[in-house]
């Protein structure tokens, strides 16, 4: 298992509670449900730095540390990266707050998400300026 840190390294952008829905076959929370609430996070900062649409077009590998269980509080943490001409690189943390201990924190799993800004057409468009 990978040692973390005690506290994230960047700001909380989403946060949600895994539920039963999310969970697979055997009972427990579903990695792509996980990812989908990375990439929203992710997508959160990316579109306020692109000030519009953004579309997600890739992803570094990722390593699930611990699982996610059925009423942890999910919190997603994100930060840029790098900025190019019409892409954002962002990184997500998965943070996880366990309901049997609120006192306690972990990461669950990070990844690097490029978003790339569109206009109205859905093509892709230079960043404005900072």
């Amino acid at each position: 298992m990978a040692q973390t840190s005690a506290e994230p390294n960047s700001r909380l952008t989403t946060q949600t509670v895994a539920m039963p829905a999310d969970t697979n076959p055997s009972g427990d929370i579903f990695g792509g449900w996980l990812l989908s609430q990375m990439d929203i996070a992710g997508g959160v900062v990316a579109s306020q730095r692109a000030r519009g649409r953004t579309a997600t077009v890739a992803l570094e590998a990722m390593v699930f540390h611990r699982p996610v269980h059925v009423g942890d509080v999910v919190g997603c943490h994100a930060e840029i990266l790098e900025v190019g001409a019409t892409s954002v690189t962002v990184m997500v943390e998965a943070w996880v707050v366990r309901r049997q201990d609120p006192t306690s924190r972990f990461k669950v799993t990070e990844g690097q998400f490029t978003y790339v800004a569109l206009d109205a057409e859905g093509k892709k468009r230079p960043l404005p300026p900072e």
